[in-house]
């Protein structure tokens, strides 16, 4: 979102953008997983709330184009995207260019800008903006460069999803919960959420404290043991389920925000943003890489 968000404000007033991809989708943990036969999950951000007009704004357009609806939960309104939340980044992403499955393994700078590798070979950029969860942006850069030692505050924390699909008649005590101090800290109905076409599947998610001590446990033990949490949780049987899988989150949550919306250097070619800048939250990513759009252009 904070990549999407840059290059998209920046697009809008004519500079050229590069959005650099390692994943298959564009969206990071705007995420949804599709499997056979025919079951879909949101196994990473849940959904959007806007706190400022802006975002709300954003919110609204993106529901006038039919990629994003309302789910009533918690007595409250809550955005999603449709199909699913990685409607919401597939929006944003329109008409920029964006290079999925590429991943940059080091970067560097030059007397006349930047040069990020990928697959051994080196592409210069005039300008450098990295949106990685800042544990990421702090290896790409090295631990002595400045803006990495201006990291060390910031601490974020992990999460494991699991995703579990039932067969009919499983119960639905409700469509979501959230409970801090149980391990299974939010639990889902995830198929109640609009524009879904499939029954039955549930997403669950762990707090910070059970992620970090199972975070290098086999996912096969762990979806076992959260398929029986679940299970406990919505009054079902674990043997009625026909489908469960974990997804692991190493960067999830915000545990210590850096307090500003971005990182930049003094000469303004190097910049670091994401969530992780202000608040775990998707607003927050989206104000930080807009934010760091509008000061390159303040500054061009």
């Amino acid at each position: 979102m904070a990549g999407l968000s840059c290059a998209r404000r920046l697009a809008g007033a004519g500079v050229k953008a590069i959005l650099f991809d390692k994943g298959r989708r564009v969206g990071g943990r705007l995420a949804t997983r599709l499997t056979e036969p025919r079951l879909q999950f949101d196994h990473g951000a849940q959904y959007a709330t806007g706190h400022s007009d802006a975002f709300r704004s954003l919110l609204a357009e993106i529901e006038t184009a039919c990629s994003a609806g309302r789910w009533a939960v918690d007595g409250k309104e809550r955005a999603v995207g449709m199909p699913g939340m990685s409607a919401l980044a597939k929006y944003l992403g329109q008409g920029l260019d964006i290079r999925q499955r590429t991943e940059v393994s080091h970067v560097r700078q030059t007397t006349d800008g930047w040069q990020i590798a990928i697959g051994g070979k080196f592409e210069r950029l005039d300008r450098l903006v990295i949106t990685t969860p800042a544990p990421q942006a702090a290896a790409l850069l090295g631990s002595d460069h400045e803006l990495a030692c201006q990291l060390s505050g910031v601490r974020m924390t992990p999460c494991l999803t699991l995703m579990a699909a039932f067969k009919s008649g499983t119960p639905a005590p409700f469509l979501a919960r959230r409970d801090s101090d149980d391990p299974i800290a939010w639990i889902a109905l995830d198929s109640s959420k609009p524009g879904r076409q499939t029954e039955n599947c549930w997403v669950a998610q762990t707090g910070a404290a059970w992620s970090t001590e199972h975070l290098e446990t086999e996912r096969c033990d762990v979806a076992h043991d959260m398929l029986a949490m679940l299970c406990d949780r919505i009054g079902a049987n674990p043997s009625s389920a026909i489908h469960s899988v974990v997804h692991r989150w190493r960067y999830a949550g915000v545990a210590e925000a850096f307090g500003q919306p971005f990182l930049r250097d003094s000469d303004r070619c190097l910049y670091l943003g994401g969530d992780w800048c202000l608040k775990g939250r998707i607003e927050a990513a989206w104000s930080s890489g807009t934010a760091i759009a509008d000061d390159l252009l303040a500054n061009a």
